[in-house]
């Protein structure tokens, strides 16, 4: 995808999703079940909608959490040094 998802060529069920996502991250304060409709027009289910946005309430939670914290963001070389570590040595 490009930097921008309202112009990238995806199906418009994601575009319609990710719509409802940037306004839950960015406006939660005027969300209400309306919201929901054109999500569900696009033929979204339901339990996708709702998986989507336990997804984006984790990220959210993270990234609120390390903006609170003032959590350094490693470089591009200390997440390809993560990355390597990860795929020899697992997660634990």
């Amino acid at each position: 995808m490009n930097s921008d998802w309202r112009t990238a060529p995806i199906p418009e069920q994601l575009r319609a999703t990710l719509g409802l996502l940037e306004k839950v991250t960015l406006s939660p304060n005027v969300l209400s079940s309306e919201d929901m409709l054109p999500v569900l027009a696009t033929g979204v289910s339901a339990q996708a909608i709702q998986d989507a946005l336990l997804i984006c309430a984790g990220f959210n939670i993270i990234s609120r959490l390390a903006d609170a914290l003032d959590v350094a963001i490693p470089s591009a070389e200390g997440f390809s040094r993560s990355a390597e570590r990860l795929l020899t040595h697992g997660y634990h």
